[in-house]
């Protein structure tokens, strides 16, 4: 048994709260009964339910790890024709998206799905998901500014809470230094930022794992299923 909107926000209606406004104005019917209690709960493969008089259509939980090229962008449409994350899944009918984001020139793990109560839970703040990056920068670090990175950044929306920061090199025939930081927040652009902030430019940067997933065995722009396994083992970070 699940909530009403809830149902309704995971097959796509619209957003929990929109979803609950429609069940208070008496647009939704259960089993031909027009429902307006909120705590209502249904079984959504057993149920009827129309939605404006149109019946929900219960869609099947997709859950995949993809590992997304520089140069995509991690939304559903684009008007500027650019690629998106969804050029990849054309093969799949139902709607899926993004848990999260990776800014265009990102690389990396990215999980999509159509799972609205997972992708609640691992981008609630208060879950403390890790989320890991190859960073490359150009030119020399110190370790005061790793010391810095680690401890937190204080950036234009607050300060970063406390990260993992490894150093991997420094290369001198590119001048690049390889780094590996390990966050657990959502701030937008978060490692790039963090970088800017002492002056760093960042020359590549890639997120090789996400909670406990990682990269093994997916080449750029291919993606896999998750395991029901690994599905159940996200689902306690709730």
């Amino acid at each position: 048994m699940e909530r009403l909107q809830k149902v309704m926000s995971n097959c796509g209606v619209a957003s929990r709260r929109a979803s609950e406004q429609m069940i208070l104005d008496g647009r939704v019917r259960v089993n031909g009964v027009i429902v307006r209690e909120l705590g209502t709960k249904v079984k959504p493969e057993q149920d009827i339910i129309l939605v404006d008089g149109r019946r929900l259509e219960i869609q099947p939980k997709h859950y995949y790890l993809f590992n997304k090229p520089k140069g995509v962008i991690t939304t559903c449409s684009d008007e500027q024709g650019r690629p998106t994350v969804l050029d990849y899944f054309k093969r799949i009918k139902d709607r899926i998206y993004a848990i999260g984001r990776l800014d265009q020139n990102t690389e990396g793990l990215l999980l999509m799905t159509n799972d609205g109560e997972l992708a609640n839970i691992l981008m609630h703040p208060g879950h403390m998901v890790d989320k890991t990056y190859e960073v490359k920068i150009k030119g020399y670090i110190a370790d005061a500014v790793l010391q810095q990175l680690a401890d937190g950044v204080l950036l234009s929306d607050g300060m970063t809470a406390p990260a993992d920061v490894y150093y991997v090199g420094y290369d001198t025939h590119t001048g690049i230094t390889s780094l590996e930081i390990t966050i657990h927040e959502g701030k937008n652009r978060q490692v790039r930022r963090m970088m800017e902030h002492f002056g760093y430019q960042v020359h590549n940067l890639r997120r090789v794992q996400y909670a406990f997933l990682t990269l093994s065995g997916v080449k750029r722009g291919a993606y896999r299923a998750l395991t029901r396994e690994e599905v159940m083992e996200l689902y306690k970070f709730k």
